[in-house]
């Protein structure tokens, strides 16, 4: 069985894809990328801020689903530039400060609409 998660408190689905799926004690959450749910819109800013924005998404996403971040079991980071790895993992940390999820980080050629960084998790429900 699953359960299709969604929150007006987050980006909504640029494409045909849920935020994020409820199945077996699990939250399976979509990519998030820098976009502002108010306006729909990629914030402005380095990838520092990117990255804030996409946590504070991911974790919308999750509290929809009865979950949040202190239940991630696994990330997985995609970077425009590894250049930005020392960036992104100071604001990362400030989110996972204790007991940080499994992870792996990667460069890609190319994001949605541009952005700097994208962010998928999996978390306990």
């Amino acid at each position: 069985m699953r359960e299709i998660i969604s929150t007006k408190d987050a980006p909504q689905a640029i494409g045909p894809y849920s935020q994020a799926i409820k199945a077996n004690g699990f939250v399976f959450v979509s990519g998030q990328v820098a976009i502002d749910p108010a306006t729909q819109q990629v914030i402005t800013g380095d990838v520092a801020a990117q990255t804030d924005r996409v946590l504070r998404n991911l974790s919308e996403i999750l509290e929809a689903a009865g979950s949040g971040l202190g239940k991630v079991v696994r990330c997985g980071v995609f970077l425009k530039s590894m250049n930005d790895f020392a960036a992104m993992n100071q604001v990362y940390g400030k989110y996972f400060s204790s007991a940080p999820p499994a992870r792996s980080t990667v460069e890609v050629s190319r994001l949605p609409k541009d952005v700097l960084v994208e962010i998928d998790v999996i978390a306990l429900e």
